[in-house]
């Protein structure tokens, strides 16, 4: 018999075991984006399940109050069902009208299944999944809300005939191009944050961060971070743009030499002024990885309906894709 626990703490689980596949979240995740709340789903001393809910600050969405399903995990389709049931009924309860998952809290979290796998193997930071789990929110009422892909360019010496005037308007109007300074690595982040608080606005499910927020986020990468190919773009001296790119260290861990760069956010301020900076970002970040060695960038989580799209589809193909599903809720 499976019992619904509602979890205050996370040493409320200790005395339960479950799949090491998805383990026991961590007080790291909690803290980011503390849930409103946190449930388990428990067969005797064995945890089966896990889902948490958040309701207070909901993303806007058309008419709908959006309650956010995430720290989603269930071990099979039974668990799923019971698991996705009590959070439709509990995010009713508090006036939700679309649940919406998975979401780690906000966009700036972990969220997205991956719906379409492909070949390639799994990239630094990608989100990941059985791939049951969007089956089963299939079956129990959710559809695709919205689709992400990643793409590849594995040629890295193509160009854009476009880019060189855009490179040479930007310049003529004072913008320029810089590598990140790594010995003043936490300053670098406050400048970067500049752009994305405005740029990320239009994003999908856009809810607002907060600085500490985007430098939690960004102080976890340092590690991996070569600073020549994080590039800011700054007019007057002031930050108009970024592109953040990073190598993919998981082909070390399968034995690999590293010969692939992630170029995991490009962000340029609104207005025609910086009409093509992203394109031109984009295409210096290529240039770097050539000039450095790396013979494949990969074009990490782009959404369908974005400008970045126009981007990536110049110089790449995609190779997997993801969604965010939704569910209409009866309050």
């Amino acid at each position: 018999m499976s019992t619904l626990l509602r979890i205050d703490t996370l040493q409320d689980l200790a005395a339960y075991e479950c799949d090491p596949a998805w383990a026991t979240l961590d007080m790291a995740q909690f803290l980011h984006s503390p849930p409103d709340a946190h449930w388990a789903l428990a067969e005797g001393s064995r945890i089966t399940g896990r889902l948490s809910l958040w309701w207070q600050t909901p993303p806007a969405y058309l008419h709908h109050r959006v309650g956010i399903i995430g720290h989603y995990a269930a071990e099979d389709a039974a668990a799923s069902s019971q698991l996705l049931d009590h959070a439709c009924a509990e995010l009713a309860a508090r006036g939700c009208t679309l649940a919406v998952g998975p979401m780690d809290g906000n966009t700036m979290q972990k969220y997205r299944f991956i719906i379409e796998r492909g070949s390639e193997p799994p990239f630094l930071m990608e989100p990941d999944n059985p791939d049951a789990w969007p089956q089963d929110w299939q079956a129990n009422g959710f559809a695709p809300l919205a689709t992400y892909y990643s793409s590849l360019n594995t040629d890295l010496t193509q160009e854009d005939p476009r880019i060189p005037a855009t490179a040479q308007r930007l310049t003529d109007t004072g913008v320029v191009i810089r590598a990140l300074r790594s010995d003043a690595y936490e300053d670098e982040l406050r400048r970067i944050y500049q752009v994305a608080a405005i740029s990320f606005r239009n994003n999908f499910l856009y809810a607002p961060f907060t600085e500490e927020e985007f430098l939690d986020r960004y102080r976890a990468q340092r590690a991996y971070v070569i600073p020549e190919t994080v590039l800011i773009a700054e007019h007057d001296e002031a930050p108009v743009g970024f592109v953040f790119n990073v190598p993919d260290y998981l082909q070390a861990q399968r034995g690999e030499a590293i010969d692939t760069l992630i170029l995991k956010t490009v962000a340029v301020l609104p207005g025609r002024a910086y009409a093509g900076l992203g394109n031109l970002l984009v295409a210096h970040s290529h240039r770097i990885a050539h000039e450095r060695g790396y013979a494949r960038v990969i074009h990490a989580l782009i959404y369908e309906d974005n400008s970045s799209l126009i981007i990536s589809n110049r110089f790449a193909r995609p190779f997997r894709r993801y969604a965010i599903f939704a569910k209409p809720l009866t309050p």
